[in-house]
């Protein structure tokens, strides 16, 4: 069963972006893409909790000290990923569990032409 998020665009600390380039094959490995560095985040009306089973980027993995949960999900019919530090999860990182951070192959922004407060919808794929 397909859960459907809806949220606005809203814009984000700039952090993720050079995570993601940096690591960028450990995130292909694990997604089977090259994700753009940078993410698309959107604010939702309630608080969000991460579906059991999540794929993970373990800190371990790169000698690092983040973990990222990520999910797999569809935006504007496009294939994305949600990812969420382990921070961020339990509520103790630099966003609410409101705000979701959403990864893909292309700067959603420019290729939708997506400003902050523009509503957007994601579906969570099993």
């Amino acid at each position: 069963m397909t859960q459907t998020l809806r949220g606005r665009v809203v814009s984000g600390l700039g952090d993720f972006g050079k995570w993601i380039e940096l690591l960028r094959d450990h995130y292909e490995r694990i997604t089977g893409m090259i994700l753009y560095p940078g993410t698309l985040n959107i604010e939702l009306d309630e608080p969000f909790e991460l579906p059991p089973g999540c794929l993970r980027l373990e800190a371990a993995e790169y000698g690092g000290r983040v973990s990222v949960s990520i999910v797999p999900c569809r935006v504007l019919g496009r294939r994305a990923f949600l990812l969420r530090t382990d921070r961020n999860a339990s509520g103790a990182g630099r966003h609410p569990l409101t705000i979701v951070e959403i990864a893909t192959d292309v700067r959603l922004r420019d290729a939708f032409g997506l400003s902050d407060v523009d509503e957007v919808t994601i579906e969570l794929t099993p």
